[in-house]
C-alpha cells in the first residue's frame, strides 16, 4: 500500500535543543493514525512541519506522493487541520463562521452544504448560536467543521480533546470515528492519552524526546496476550515458585512487594483461583497493556 504521508529522517533543532530527531513514519489511506507522546515529546513540532508552519532542519516529507517542499500549495489544499485550539470568531454564529472560512478557502458552498457540515459535527441544532455561548467541546467541533469545509483527503488534529470534559472527549472521539468510517477520511490524531488512541486508531506511533519508540498496528501492539500483570500476595516467594511451575507465564519477576509477569489478561481470573487453591492470599492484582507499561516507563519525567 502506498502511504499518503511518508516522513523520512525528519529533524528539527532550535540552537542546542533537538525537538525532533531522525523521525520516520508513514500513514496509509484510510488510517486513523495515532501520534502518541507526552507533552513536549515533539508531536506539535512534527505536525507544524507537516503543515509547513516551520521548516525542518533535516529530512523529507512526502504527502500524496509529492514532496511537500516543492508542492506546498497543491498539497495543503487537500489537508484540513486543527492545530491547538480552533481560532474562530466568538461573536459570529457557527454558520457564519463556517461560511466565512469557506470563502477564505476559496470554496463557494450552498446553504445546504454548510448545514450538512454542521450536521456532520453535531452542531446543526446550534447553527445560529453565537460561538461565545459554546462549550470548549463545541468550539472544537466547529474547528473541525472549518477544517473539513473544502473536503480534504487528509485531516490532522493536534490534541483535539485537550481541556474537554468527559462528554466533550466522547463527542470528539465519535466524530473522528464517523469521519473515518462513514466518510473515508484519513486522519492523524496527536494525543498524550494512550487510552484515547486505543479507542480510535488502527495504527500508531509513540515518540519521546523527539524520537520514535515504536510504530505499528494498534491491535498487534495492544495484543491482550502481552499484558503485564502485577500481583502482591502475603507470600510472594511461595507465589513466585507456584506460578513458575504453572503454564500461566514463561517468567515471573519480583520487585519490592510485587510479582510481575507477561500473560493473557483473560487468564488473570484463573491465576487468582489457582493461587487461592494453593493457599496463597492475594492482596492486589493489576493488569496493564505491555505497551502502556512500556510507554509510561520510557516517557516518565526524569
Amino acid at each position: 500500500m502506498n502511504p499518503i504521508v511518508e516522513v523520512k529522517n525528519l529533524s528539527k533543532s532550535y540552537k542546542e535543543v533537538d525537538a525532533v530527531r531522525n523521525l520516520s513514519f508513514s500513514v496509509n489511506s484510510g488510517d486513523v493514525y495515532g501520534f502518541l507522546g507526552q507533552n513536549g515529546a515533539g508531536k506539535s513540532t512534527t505536525i507544524r512541519m507537516l503543515m509547513t508552519l516551520i521548516a525542518p532542519t533535516e529530512g523529507t516529507i512526502n504527502i500524496f506522493g509529492k514532496t511537500l517542499h516543492n508542492h506546498r500549495n497543491e498539497i495543503l489544499s487537500r489537508i484540513g487541520a486543527v492545530i491547538e485550539k480552533p481560532d474562530v470568531y466568538k461573536y459570529l454564529s457557527a454558520y457564519d463562521n463556517l461560511k466565512l472560512f469557506a470563502k477564505i478557502s476559496g470554496v463557494k458552498p450552498t446553504r445546504q452544504m454548510l448545514m450538512q457540515q454542521l450536521e456532520m459535527v453535531g452542531l446543526d441544532q446550534r447553527w445560529n448560536s453565537k460561538v461565545s455561548t459554546f462549550s470548549q467541546g463545541m468550539k472544537q467541533r466547529l474547528g473541525i467543521a472549518i477544517a473539513l469545509v473544502h473536503n480534504p483527503a487528509l485531516i490532522i488534529l493536534d490534541e483535539p480533546t485537550n481541556g474537554l470534559d468527559p462528554q466533550g472527549i466522547a463527542d470528539i472521539r465519535n466524530l473522528i470515528l464517523n469521519l473515518s468510517k462513514l466518510h473515508g477520511k484519513t486522519i492523524i490524531v496527536s494525543s498524550h492519552l494512550l487510552s484515547e488512541i486505543e479507542l480510535i486508531a488502527n495504527r500508531m506511533i509513540i515518540i519521546h524526546k523527539g524520537e520514535k519508540i515504536v510504530e505499528g498496528d494498534v491491535q498487534e501492539l495492544l495484543d491482550p496476550s502481552k499484558n503485564i500483570v502485577q500481583i502482591e500476595t502475603t507470600n510472594n516467594e511461595a507465589a513466585k515458585q507456584i506460578i513458575a511451575l504453572s503454564n500461566f507465564t514463561e517468567e515471573v519477576k519480583q520487585s519490592h512487594q510485587h510479582l510481575h509477569m507477561q500473560m493473557n489478561k483473560n487468564r488473570v481470573p484463573d491465576l487468582i483461583k489457582y493461587l487461592s487453591d494453593k493457599n496463597v492470599a492475594i492482596i492486589s492484582v493489576q493488569s496493564k497493556h505491555s505497551l502502556e507499561d512500556y510507554f509510561l516507563n520510557l516517557t516518565k519525567s526524569n
